[in-house]
């Protein structure tokens, strides 16, 4: 069985050119992407801003109706529609979604950089990026030299994955883009005996997918898991995983990856991803939780 680590780690990504966590504070947070400020629910900052003026010159403001993200955006000087993004070798869109986000999360750079590194150092390295969303991860592996299999049951979310691939100059790089439920796919490729040198995982705390599966993260994500690790090839490099449910924690993510990898050597490192703020004296703000085995 693969050596948990024995204390956490965190995994703070911090201000990069196209985007930064300016302040934070009364259960909101306020964001540079791109060139425009963007101020967003975040109920953990209970602390205050440094800089509350600065929230309400902001350029856009999410408004949440409900407790599953939806919401409404208001625009400070016109609406805003896409806008263009960049983090190392790879162009995307950002976009003012209803669910608060801006078609990509900007704290899983921490992520992208240790798999492109892995990546860097075995190029060829074929890679399933499951819930692969708008594909950030995906062209940052495929930058890497990894072959990439990217799966998301949002037919929208791989258009703009696709779109993003073009942006980067990477529509050339060898990456499947598949429409399809996560389980389902996973389960044809065991039948068929596939084999994947590095599995990404991102799944959502509830979803659907493309012909009405549910997904819930709690119920699902073990069986989906045992049947990833099934699909790692003997010289596998890395299995990671990230869950941004809040009744979960980085330590319970290793104990089931553990239990899914029984006869695998390696290490499983575990704890929290974060937001440091762009300033002095910076606070930083956890946003999810993640394992990562890795030989």
């Amino acid at each position: 069985m693969p050596q948990l680590a024995d204390v956490p780690s965190l995994l703070i990504t911090r201000a990069w050119e196209d985007y930064a966590l300016l302040d934070s504070g009364g259960g909101r947070k306020l964001e540079r992407y791109g060139r425009h400020t963007v101020v967003r629910p975040e109920p953990q900052c209970f602390w205050s801003p440094r800089n509350p003026a600065a929230f309400d010159a902001a350029d856009a403001v999410f408004d949440p109706t409900d407790e599953d993200e939806a919401g409404r955006w208001r625009f400070a000087r016109g609406a805003l529609d896409t806008f263009p993004l960049r983090w190392g070798p790879t162009r995307f869109t950002g976009r003012f979604t209803p669910f608060r986000h801006l078609a990509f999360f900007p704290e899983q750079a921490a992520n992208w950089a240790w798999m492109s590194e892995r990546v860097a150092r075995r190029p060829g390295l074929k890679v399933l990026n499951l819930f692969g969303y708008t594909g950030v991860a995906s062209l940052a592996l495929a930058a890497a030299g990894a072959e990439v299999t990217h799966v998301d049951a949002s037919k929208k979310s791989v258009g703009w994955a696709r779109e993003n691939a073009e942006l980067s100059g990477l529509a050339d790089r060898p990456v499947r883009w598949i429409v399809e439920d996560a389980r389902k796919y996973v389960a044809r490729e065991v039948r068929r005996g596939s084999r994947y040198h590095g599995i990404v995982l991102d799944p959502p705390k509830y979803g659907r997918g493309p012909t009405g599966e549910v997904w819930r993260l709690f119920e699902d994500l073990p069986g989906l898991l045992a049947d990833c690790a099934a699909l790692l090839a003997d010289d596998a490099d890395f299995l990671l995983l990230n869950a941004y449910a809040a009744r979960i924690s980085g330590l319970s993510l290793a104990h089931q990856m553990a239990g899914a990898l029984p006869g695998c050597a390696g290490r499983i490192d575990w704890g929290e991803l974060a937001l440091e703020e762009d300033g002095p004296d910076p606070r930083a703000l956890g946003l999810s939780f993640f394992a990562r085995w890795s030989v």
